[in-house]
This record gives C-alpha cells, sequence and structure tokens, in this order.
C-alpha cells in the first residue's frame, strides 16, 4: 500500500483544536467536519488538498484534547499521510483506529519542503521526495496494523474478521 501526493508542512505542536476547531464539532458529520480542517492554522488547506496528499510536520503532531475527530477529518480530506518527528500519543492511537496512515521519521520531517511531491510505501517505511529524488526510512507498522489501516480503521478491521468466520 501507498500513496503519493503534494506536501502540506507544519510546525511542532499543532494541536486537535487547529486540526479540527472546536466550535464545529457540533454534526457527526465527518464530511461537514472536514470543511473546516486546517482552518485557523492553513485557511488554503481544505481548497487545496488533494487525495493522496500528505501532511508533514514537527513534534507533538496531534496534542491537545483527546478527540478522534482530528485523524478522522484529515482521513476525510484524503491526506493519505500523516509524517512527523512525533505524535501525541493519543493521536497515534486514534489514526490507527481510523484508518489514518501516520509514520514517525525525524529526517524526513525536518527535510521534506512544504509543496514537493512525495511517495510513501506503507509496506516498507521508505518515503521518497520526488522533488529532491532524497529517500527516507521509518520504521513500518508490523503487517497485522497495515491491515487495519487498509480496512479503514479498528471497527472496520474487526466487521470483516467477524464476515470471514
Amino acid at each position: 500500500m501507498e500513496t503519493q501526493g503534494r506536501v502540506f508542512k507544519y510546525a511542532d505542536h499543532v494541536d486537535t483544536d487547529v486540526i479540527i476547531p472546536a466550535r464545529y464539532l457540533n454534526t457527526p458529520d465527518a464530511k461537514e467536519l472536514s470543511l473546516h480542517c486546517m482552518e485557523d492554522l492553513d485557511p488554503d488547506f481544505i481548497r487545496e488538498v488533494q487525495p493522496g496528499d500528505v501532511v508533514v510536520a514537527g513534534w507533538n503532531f496531534g496534542c491537545g484534547s483527546s478527540r478522534e475527530h482530528a485523524p478522522l477529518v484529515l482521513r476525510t480530506c484524503g491526506v493519505g499521510c500523516v509524517i512527523a518527528r512525533s505524535f501525541a500519543r493519543i493521536f497515534y492511537r486514534n489514526a490507527i483506529n481510523i484508518g489514518l496512515p501516520i509514520l514517525e521519521c525525524d529526517q524526513a520531517a525536518v527535510e521534506i519542503e512544504a509543496g514537493d511531491q512525495v511517495k510513501v510505501d506503507f509496506d516498507t517505511g521508505v518515503i521518497t521526495d520526488l522533488t529532491t529524488g532524497k529517500t527516507y526510512a521509518a520504521q513500518p507498522f508490523p503487517p497485522f496494523i497495515q491491515q487495519m489501516i487498509a480496512c479503514g480503521g479498528l471497527m472496520n478491521s474487526l466487521a470483516k474478521e467477524q464476515a470471514h468466520e
């Protein structure tokens, strides 16, 4: 499994209230929520993001409140992957639970620039900056977590597993 797209780059400590501002959490509709993704940090994000695009960030991406709306709106917008120096632990787990691919890779997060074209191979953890030609090695998830993400998250993975029993 892989994704390829344009990079949107952000600094350290992007919190869940920036990813999806709390003032919009009055609807359960992920598509409607996604219309406000990143709007306080990057007002152009929602107009410019395309399926497969990649968010690259610094330390502690997804810090703040524990709501799983944050990774959900990123996935709903079409973000193919988030690469960061590190993730807040609750965001990390919520991303896996809803099927948003994420990778920690310090060097890639520092060197990849906004607007670069990036390809990410989730099976190997290889991140290729197609703009510069540089490659980076992230630790890929084990196969069972890759399968969970490929199914669209934990609940979809469990439903698929039960359907095969």
